[in-house]
């Protein structure tokens, strides 16, 4: 199974005292991370096979970063910011799927999923907004493995 995890592109900061939960939702990309997402985009829709499934979270910020792509995707609320790891594995079938998987989401989720996948030590990992880590599973041995088989930053497209 291939399981493609984007963040989202550069967004508003929340504005000075709102934390509310809507608040955060409704931040939109910036004019630069409009752009990162649309680099991003390019690069990814010469890549991903017309049968890869997308979801998104239903926050503004991932919603374009997914609509530069310019395909069909699904918004989940399993997505939204906070979001637990494992409720994010579930959603993908990770390792089970037939089919390709893009995630569209945040951080600090996507990059436990990673760490918890690859075994890292630490529980998380850093990803820049707007980049992606593209995983694969495979059978070698009669084992299970998760193989990196890129991460793209939309700076160096």
């Amino acid at each position: 199974m291939d399981l493609i995890l984007w963040r989202h592109a550069e967004a508003e900061e929340l504005p000075a005292g709102e934390s509310d939960t809507r608040s955060d939702l409704e931040r939109k990309l910036t004019p630069r991370g409009e752009k990162q997402a649309a680099r991003m985009a390019e690069w990814l829709d010469r890549q991903l096979p017309g049968s890869t499934r997308i979801v998104v979270s239903p926050a503004r910020r991932c919603e374009q970063t997914a609509l530069a792509l310019g395909r069909k995707f699904r918004l989940r609320s399993e997505l939204a910011p906070g979001a637990a790891p494992a409720a994010l594995l579930e959603l993908a079938q990770w390792p089970l799927s037939k089919v390709p998987m893009l995630v569209v989401g945040h951080q600090p989720t996507l990059g436990q999923a990673i760490a918890g996948l690859l075994g890292f030590q630490e529980s998380d990992c850093a990803i820049k907004k707007g980049a992606l880590w593209w995983l694969r599973t495979r059978e070698r041995d009669g084992q299970l493995q998760t193989v990196v088989v890129t991460v793209q930053s939309p700076d160096l497209l």
